[in-house]
């Protein structure tokens, strides 16, 4: 089945809708334009997107678990100006989507990135979006760190897509499409979309594994990113970097109270008290 095929099988998904108040995602997103479910919108969308509500697993790292249920990830992302990860971007994305009248399905996909073959096949552990646009279907991923662009890609399979940020392509792979970034000059493959009709249990599922496994690389390491036009702000264990259309620009190692100092500056999140002890471990744990 190809991904359009499967797409007009599912219909509307089985995610749950509850919750959404539009207008003040909106707010967040600090857009008043049209909103007429157009090709330019979803664009728009995905760029404001990235730009206001940045990556970031903090929760996980503190042991308290990501919980998919809508009004807890509003409350979370909207009301508290929180970021989130893979799971909450695309609910909160997808279901905006929807009441906007785009028609969307969730995606699962093992994350192949810097992975080892030896290592075996990965879990399906991380989440994307297919989006009726135009006379098109596009993959969105808001939710995917530093390493996806802040544009659609197009579902045109074999086809580098260029951005700001890279080229990107979608190819067929044994269990659906690989998606994959040009870099010098071969193509790396980041995600592998699972060809399957997926439901909310399946995301709770893969939810729990990457929130709670031990194995869990967010249950160890530090990962924020926000991505604003052609500017790339991440920060990885306490290595802060800012890169510009691919290039560094900035690039340093920050102690416990600079990396409180970043977070509030670079990705808006206003620093807790909770939140000290683990600063001071990833400063003392350093980049390693």
């Amino acid at each position: 089945m190809t991904s359009r095929e499967r797409f007009e099988a599912c219909g509307e998904s089985g995610e749950r809708e509850e919750g959404l108040d539009l207008q003040a995602y909106l707010s967040r997103l600090e857009y008043t334009g049209p909103l007429t479910p157009t090709v330019e919108l979803l664009e728009t969308l995905v760029a404001r997107h990235m730009a206001t509500i940045p990556f970031e697993a903090i929760d996980v790292m503190l042991g308290q678990g990501v919980a998919l249920n809508p009004a807890i990830m509003d409350r979370k992302m909207l009301d508290e100006g929180r970021g989130g990860y893979c799971f909450e971007h695309a609910s909160l994305f997808g279901r905006t989507l929807r009441r906007l009248g785009y028609r969307v399905e969730p995606l699962l996909a093992r994350v192949w990135v810097h992975r080892d073959p030896k290592d075996g096949v990965p879990a399906a552990s991380h989440a994307a979006l297919n989006v009726q646009a135009g006379d098109r279907l596009w993959l969105v991923d808001v939710g995917f760190g530093g390493m996806m662009p802040n544009v659609p890609l197009a579902w045109r399979l074999d086809e580098p897509q260029q951005t700001v940020f890279g080229d990107f392509r979608l190819v067929r792979s044994d269990d659906g499409y690989m998606v994959e970034t040009a870099r010098d000059d071969l193509w790396m493959p980041l995600y592998e979309i699972l060809d399957f009709r997926w439901k909310s249990v399946d995301f709770d599922v893969a939810n729990h594994y990457v929130a709670e496994h031990p194995d869990s690389h967010f249950r160890h390491d530090l990962v924020v990113a926000r991505t604003e036009e052609e500017t790339r702000y991440t920060l990885s264990g306490n290595r802060f970097r800012i890169t510009r259309r691919g290039n560094v620009i900035e690039e340093r190692l920050l102690d416990a109270h600079e990396l409180g100092d970043v977070l509030g500056r670079h990705f808006g999140l206003s620093l807790r008290a909770e939140w000290q002890p683990m600063l001071e471990r990833v400063a003392a744990k350093g980049d390693r």
